[in-house]
């Protein structure tokens, strides 16, 4: 599968999510098909809220998406890491980096709430808030502050030196996404 038609799999996935018509999994076949190794088809860093299920979203099964997953999808070096084993080892075509509508971490950074190791995410998130803040409506700003947000992700993702090489030699896409809370994705980079 190749990077169009990888976008093209999780969008039409996510059209059946958003028409709740999605495909019925038997997962027992499945996972014993997973036994001999993976081979997924997309990386999906993607937000840790609860509402945010990229398996869901996209409407795919066990073993087709490898999924890094973080509050505000906010990526350190372990994130980076992962990225990189899926797309350096495992050869995913595609990467989707993906925020959201009403995402709390946004939402904290925005309000300069943190406590305890919460900082860190607050802090990874301060940029894309700073740049947001114009004196507008204040779901406006948080609403660009998420998408800043996750331009910031690719842009960090791209300096990794596994991420650009499979890049660079034409082996990867990525793509920025926004899920709206209606089920919808648009792609916004």
């Amino acid at each position: 599968m190749d990077q169009n038609e990888a976008l093209s799999r999780l969008m039409e996935g996510n059209g059946r999510f958003v028409s709740g018509t999605m495909e019925q999994k038997n997962f027992g076949p499945r996972r014993e098909e997973l036994k001999a190794g993976q081979q997924p088809f997309a990386t999906v860093v993607a937000c840790s809220d609860s509402r945010i299920v990229p398996e869901f979203i996209f409407d795919v099964g066990l073993g087709d998406i490898f999924t890094v997953v973080s509050a505000g999808n906010v990526v350190d070096k372990i994130g980076i890491g992962s990225v990189e084993y899926a797309v350096g080892h495992l050869h995913t075509p595609l990467l989707v980096v993906m925020g959201h509508e009403k995402c709390g971490a946004v939402n904290a950074a925005y309000h300069g709430h943190g406590e305890s190791s919460i900082v860190a995410i607050v802090k990874k998130l301060a940029p894309s808030i700073k740049k947001a803040k114009k004196g507008g409506a204040e779901e406006e700003e948080l609403d660009r502050a998420a998408i800043f947000n996750v331009k910031a992700v690719m842009r960090k993702l791209k300096k990794s030196p596994v991420v650009k090489k499979e890049l660079d030699e034409g082996r990867l896409k990525i793509v920025g996404m926004k899920y709206h809370l209606d089920g919808k994705i648009e792609i916004i980079a």
